[in-house]
């Protein structure tokens, strides 16, 4: 281990001095004293780096300008109140950083948080979240990610791992069974991620090593630049990667054997057969096709499908890349997230002209919208390609696909010409030009770099009324879903903390039928509302359906795993001991929804940031929802009720009340 603080490690000071006497940890001279004082704290207390009851109540934290490694611990009080996971990223975002940094600069933090959940045999427990500043909305930035790191950091000891710094040169952390050194990367920088990942393995002679990485993408600061787990699974929002090459990390490899505990393994045992008998059973089409199978043609007709920049309707080839035409034409194998029996992510393997490598996986639902249909794209090899270089470069599919879409418009609109696009004829359907601009962006080569900036500042260097057709909120583009169609979704768009957000947020047709009660009863949805309804009923449906997705992001809890309240309020019982509720978690919910919206207003937010783009004030252009559009004023009155019910101002600024209320009078 390199330069760790071992005066972290200090437990409880009675105990030590049980332990210890006089002797003064901070002056433990070398490693090797330092791991026999370790050893003996564990064996007499039975604490340090096994997992017990959720945690590990270890904290690394990196300063990479000084090298400097050290773990700080955590408590029960600590773990309780903000849970894990994007509950761990807002404490410490708000807590230690100064207002107003540039969120490229060194003074920015990196955050990589698990949940009680992680590393536990339970299906859709593997993820990860990963926080900071954002670099493309200038405010509260996190994604989640699936696979296996996630999972191989809490069995080596750790919750969380806290960036801060710049290094020197490119480094990897190496994180091993309570251990942790920071390695030189120069070798690696520049190198796409399958390449990286065979060379760390070769390195630590381990093939099994868990890798988190960022390709060129990440070093080149392309402000949507995500990390990579696995070589296939992607922290893909709010440029987390760009972060991450700012501080010249390339990687952070883990292995972990250590010992893990629930409080009730019987219960936990009970819970897993239901899963089992029932709840897989819910999910055999994800097991079958992964995101998007049976789905695409559907999403297509109803208009929730993004087409041509979501300027127009008709998109009558989705057939072409639902992921059942794709099993079909080229083939499909799956995969699956550590402890999860859906298997739900896609690999491809195709030969000429594309040749697309299977380690990157295969596109999910989002990705085939966005480099697919947004692009007026059916070519669904081509998307596959596309989805390729973004794993390879580390990029978000999303962003990446809004922003081509948006460069298609302007162009076909002469906004931007051949001389702009160094004679790629960037008409929407050109698959081969899509595919080119993907590199493109990639590497930050001429309209690409562009393009790299996301489309809000795209929009300000280009001009001529471009910004017509950026679509994005508080900087970050929108995802696959069509506010016109789900009208609660675009309310969660607006006031989404990280710009227009899917997954945090409410999707109108899970509330739309008559079933609602049976789903969402225990939190107080019990009648069906339309898709089109903003009245103060759906407002409040949003309000509580979002507060228990954040409970998800603090879990790492997989949102396609459909666990009921009632069953994930016994799993965090079973694993960690608490009596708590369904209450309480909605309200550790709440508590991380008010911090990110604290964190955006101390970076300048204002409620003006809350709004969609107007495109959306305006019906498609041609079939679906030609004749549907979101009333301004119903979304105005929307936000302003928004606002009430969670208890903030007219301006969206959280009451004293209400931060007293959620325990978070600290951050005033």
């Amino acid at each position: 281990m390199k330069n760790i603080e071992n005066n972290h490690l200090i437990f409880n000071k009675k105990k030590n001095k049980e332990i210890f006497g006089n002797i003064n940890l901070t002056q433990i001279r070398n490693i090797n004293e330092f791991q026999f004082y370790l050893t003996l704290i564990e064996k007499t207390y039975n604490i340090g780096f096994n997992m017990v009851n959720g945690y590990t109540n270890n904290i690394l934290r990196v300063d990479l300008t000084s090298e400097k490694i050290s773990i700080e611990n955590s408590d029960d009080i600590f773990n309780r109140r903000y849970i894990g996971g994007e509950g761990f990223v807002a404490y410490y975002l708000l807590k230690e950083l100064k207002v107003g940094i540039d969120s490229l600069s060194p003074e920015n933090k990196l955050i990589f948080a698990t949940g009680p959940l992680t590393g536990f045999a339970i299906p859709g427990a593997g993820r990860n979240s990963v926080g900071a500043k954002s670099p493309l909305t200038g405010g509260f930035g996190e994604a989640e990610v699936g696979g296996y790191w996630g999972a191989e950091l809490k069995h080596a000891g750790f919750d969380a791992i806290i960036f801060e710094g710049k290094a020197k040169d490119p480094v990897y952390l190496w994180v091993h069974d309570g251990e942790a050194e920071l390695r030189d990367a120069s070798h690696l920088w520049g190198k796409i991620t399958g390449e990286v990942q065979e060379k760390i393995h070769e390195e630590l002679s381990d093939k099994y090593i868990r890798i988190a990485q960022i390709g060129p993408g990440g070093e080149k600061l392309v402000r949507y630049a995500c990390i990579i787990n696995d070589l296939r699974n992607a922290a893909g929002r709010t440029g987390m990667g760009a972060v991450m090459g700012s501080k010249k990390l390339k990687a952070i490899a883990v292995r972990g054997n250590r010992k893990q505990e629930v409080a009730d393994k019987e219960k936990l045992r009970e819970l897993l057969k239901l899963f089992n008998e029932e709840i897989q059973i819910r999910n055999a089409g994800y097991f079958e096709f992964g995101t998007g199978g049976d789905y695409m043609e559907e999403a297509a007709s109803s208009g929730n499908l993004s087409f041509r920049n979501f300027r127009d309707g008709g998109f009558t080839n989705a057939k072409a890349l639902d992921p059942r035409t794709i099993k079909e034409t080229l083939g499909l194998e799956k995969d699956g997230c550590f402890a999860c029996s859906i298997r739900c992510k896609k690999i491809i393997k195709i030969g000429d002209p594309w040749n697309v490598d299977a380690i990157y996986g295969g596109p999910e639902y989002e990705t085939l919208g966005a480099l697919g249909s947004n692009c007026g794209i059916d070519d669904v090899a081509a998307v596959c390609k596309a989805n390729e270089i973004c794993n390879k470069y580390s990029l978000d599919t999303i962003s990446t696909g809004i922003s081509i879409g948006f460069a298609m418009e302007c162009y076909e609109r002469g906004i931007l010409t051949d001389k702009d696009t160094d004679g790629i004829k960037l008409n929407f359907g050109n698959s081969e030009a899509m595919v080119q601009m993907v590199k493109m962006i990639s590497e930050r080569d001429g309209l690409g770099d562009i393009l790299a900036e996301g489309v809000k500042r795209a929009a300000d260097k280009i001009k001529n009324g471009s910004d017509k057709f950026a679509m994005h909120v508080k900087g970050a583009e929108i995802p696959m879903h069509e506010p016109r169609l789900k009208q609660g979704l675009g309310l969660g768009y607006a006031i989404s903390p990280t710009g227009a957000e899917h997954m945090t947020n409410l999707h109108d047709d899970t509330i739309a039928h008559s079933r609602v009660m049976t789903y969402h009863g225990p939190i107080g949805i019990l009648e069906p509302l339309e898709m089109d309804d903003l009245s103060p009923r759906k407002v409040r449906a949003l309000a509580y359906y979002t507060n228990w997705r954040y409970l998800f992001n603090a879990l790492l809890m997989c949102y396609f795993v459909s666990w009921r309240y009632n069953h994930l309020t016994e799993i965090v019982q079973a694993v960690t001991g608490w009596n708590t509720s369904i209450w309480e978690l909605m309200k550790a919910g709440e508590r991380i929804s008010t911090m990110a919206r604290v964190f955006n207003i101390r970076e300048g937010l204002t409620k003006d940031d809350d709004w969609l783009p107007d495109r959306f004030f305006e019906p498609h252009t041609s079939g679906a929802l030609s004749e549907t559009a979101i009333d301004p004023n119903k979304l105005k009155s929307a936000i302003q009720t928004y606002y009430k019910i969670m208890g903030w101002n007219e301006n969206g600024m959280p009451t004293q009340a209400k931060l007293e209320e959620l325990e978070l009078e600290w951050v005033v």
